[in-house]
Parts: C-alpha cells; structure tokens; sequence
C-alpha cells in the first residue's frame, strides 16, 4: 500500500498545537497498524522558527517539500489575515493544481483565501475570526456555525480541537471509519464528530437538579419514629 505524504507548511510564531492536531493524527506510529501516512513539516525558510509559546522548533525542509506532498496541511497563522509571501501562495496553488489536497485548521483558512483556493466556495475557522474572514474575502461563503468543511481537494476546520476533527473525518475519507477509530482510541479521543456541530455552546447549560437519593434518604431517616 503506497504512504500517503503528509507536509504541514509552518509559519511563525507557529502554534505547536495546531501542528500537533496533524501530527498526532497523521504521523504517530501505532502498534500492529500498518503506516497509512507520513507526516514532515516544511517553511518558506528552513532553521529555526519561532512558536507562540515561547521555544523555536527547528525545520528542515522549504516548500519544495510541497512538491511531493499528496496532502498540504496549514496549522493556523498568526496574525490571522497577515500578508503571505507570494511563494507561499503560488507554491500551495501549485500543489493544488497537481492534485495534493489543501488543508487549512483555524486560522490557517487566510492563507488559503489570499492563495484563491476557497473562493465561490463554504469555508469556517475559529469563530473569533468568521467575521473577519468574510469581510476580507466576500468572495468566500464563511460558515459560522461548523467545526469543518471539506470539498474533497480543499478543506478548513474551526479553531484548535476541530482541526482533529478534521483531520480524523480525512482518515475516514482516506481508509474508512474502523482506521480512524483506531487512531481516535490511542488519542483518547470520540471517533467522530459531525462538521455540522455548532463551535461553542450559545447558552450555558441549565444547572441539572441534584440527582442523588442522599437528601430523601436523610429525610426519612429522621422521621423513623414518626409513625
């Protein structure tokens, strides 16, 4: 069975867990599975890059790792809608149109906008920057209320724990729902969830009334001799 080549293009300051939302998904090894992925990361400028909480990670590849890459994942960028170097853009709309399929997990949806690679069509990312999204690219139906949106060749998730949603829905589509459990089990993770869920709860939750029998017990407890 040929690998599927996973590459996470990076940017910093890059959030680590957007890139472990792919990583864990795509590229941890589980016992008596065979491999289904690879996973490698890559940068427009390979060294060290800089995270959002504090250390650089080292990269070692640039985009031409993009080249050989059956799926482009983009775990977030900071700022959300900051200027991306036009060969970032050009090297993701290549792979594009070679066939790699392009992924965006939160913020990492900018990216795929400024490229043209969601326009005409649904898109989400986290719900702090739905709005933002839109006005910047009113060419983009920017769906609100989703974890996910996936076309087949181009998806994005909403904010951090729905990039795994995302990605565990791609394993589904790549190898079926029994390999995706798999892989949801060693994460300690529900197998699936819809991208149709809403982002948040609107409401809080109503208080549930106290449920324990402790009160009623307590209550006839004391009235034994009343009868």
């Amino acid at each position: 069975m040929n690998v599927h080549r996973v590459v996470a293009l990076l940017n910093a300051p890059q959030s680590p867990f957007e890139l472990a939302c792919a990583a864990e998904v795509f590229g941890t090894a589980l016992p008596d599975v065979p491999p289904r992925y690879s996973f490698r990361i890559c940068a427009e400028h390979p060294g060290p890059l800089r995270t959002t909480v504090g250390y650089a990670m080292h990269v070692d590849s640039g985009l031409a790792a993009l080249r050989d890459a059956d799926t482009v994942v983009v775990p977030g960028w900071q700022p959300p809608g900051a200027p991306v170097p036009p060969t970032v853009t050009e090297a993701l709309r290549a792979a594009h149109r070679r066939g790699a399929r392009i992924v965006a997990v939160c913020t990492g949806a900018f990216v795929l906008a400024q490229a043209g690679l969601l326009d005409g069509r649904r898109a989400t990312t986290h719900w702090r920057g739905t709005a933002q999204l839109a006005a910047a690219f009113p060419e983009v139906r920017v769906e609100s209320d989703v974890l996910y949106v996936d076309h087949g060749d181009v998806a994005t998730s909403a904010g951090t724990g729905a990039g795994i949603d995302l990605c565990l829905h791609l394993v589904r589509s790549d190898h079926g729902a029994a390999h995706a459990a798999q892989i949801a089990r060693n994460m300690v993770l529900p197998p699936h969830r819809e991208g149709s869920q809403l982002q948040y709860a609107a409401q809080p939750v109503p208080a549930k009334a106290d449920e324990s029998l402790a009160p009623l017990l307590e209550w006839a407890t004391s009235r034994l001799d009343d009868s």
